[in-house]
């Protein structure tokens, strides 16, 4: 038996206007990615006239020729990958450590409520950017990429989000475990976190994103050039044609047909292109990792 769902005209209209609501929504997410796409690969005239609105304007690869051709940009690409591989390894590492014996009662672990204020004034006070310098400095850490890695290697949110989920993981499989002789150490990395998959994905992508996108320890800690990452790399980049050095033709005109706008537009579109690939491998755990992690029943 089929069950035919009758529709009346104001239904109809509700759904419609639903469907506009929600295209209207999802235009407004991907048009900011298409103008910078269309602003990096538009001529230098239309760029800096602020012609390009909805489609390139005389169509060049001039600023991703610029950035490309540095040998640079391949150095600090594979600086952010390594920096983005250990940094959220390292992150996800601690996170986990830090929340399964916090998400215990007071009974469990006694010391649980001292570190959870120190989490929390360290989550809303930092000490600052000069003491922050002069501790990585002490360490012997510039100019390196642990400089880059350990400095956010404790994120607090993280740590509560796993922490809330850990709470929530039923207590008769955590017991179960106990039973067959796993002591505390297996029972964390044989059973909950293979069981804890959407809060440590999430988790995850938060780390990735944080450590690819970051720019400003870079260019405080590393005083080489070559030592840059990506993001820190590409906020450098400025169009600069020199006057005292004696250019090629081929150089010259390469060098005019780049503007600035067209550039920095490039730089964005290129630094967001890793992440992109990323998310949608993630995206599926990402909704019911964050609900799971947020609230304590």
């Amino acid at each position: 038996m089929f069950l035919v769902k009758s529709r009346s005209i104001g239904s109809r209209i509700l759904y419609a206007a639903n469907v506009l609501v929600l295209f209207i929504f999802a235009l407004s997410c991907i048009y900011p990615f298409w103008y910078t796409f269309s602003l990096s690969i538009s001529r230098k005239s239309a760029a800096n006239a602020g012609l390009v609105t909805f489609y390139p304007i005389g169509f060049t690869l001039s600023s991703y020729k610029e950035i490309i051709s540095d040998i640079k940009f391949f150095n600090s690409f594979w600086i952010s990958i390594q920096r983005t591989v250990l940094g959220t390894s390292l992150s996800l590492l601690v996170a986990i450590m830090m929340a399964y014996p916090l998400s215990k009662t007071k009974k469990e672990f006694k010391a649980r409520n001292i570190f959870m204020w120190i989490l929390i004034f360290c989550m809303l006070f930092n000490g600052g950017l000069i003491p922050w310098y002069i501790t990585v400095k002490s360490y012997k850490l510039l100019d390196t990429i642990w400089a880059l890695v350990l400095g956010g290697s404790v994120p607090v949110f993280n740590v509560i989000l796993l922490m809330n989920f850990f709470r929530n993981f039923p207590d008769d499989i955590e017991e179960a475990a106990i039973i067959d002789g796993s002591g505390p150490w297996r029972t964390l990395f044989t059973v909950i976190v293979p069981c804890s998959f959407p809060a440590i994905a999430t988790v995850t992508l938060f780390s990735g994103v944080y450590h690819w996108n970051e720019f400003f320890n870079g260019l405080v800690l590393m005083s080489n050039e070559t030592k840059y990452p990506l993001q820190t790399y590409i906020q450098q980049l400025v169009v600069n044609i020199p006057t005292d050095t004696e250019l090629t033709p081929d150089q010259y005109k390469r060098l005019s047909e780049l503007s600035n706008k067209s550039l920095d537009a490039a730089k964005v579109f290129i630094s967001i292109i890793p992440m992109l690939v990323v998310y949608p491998f993630l995206q599926k755990y990402f909704v019911s990792g964050i609900m799971l992690g947020a609230v304590k029943e």
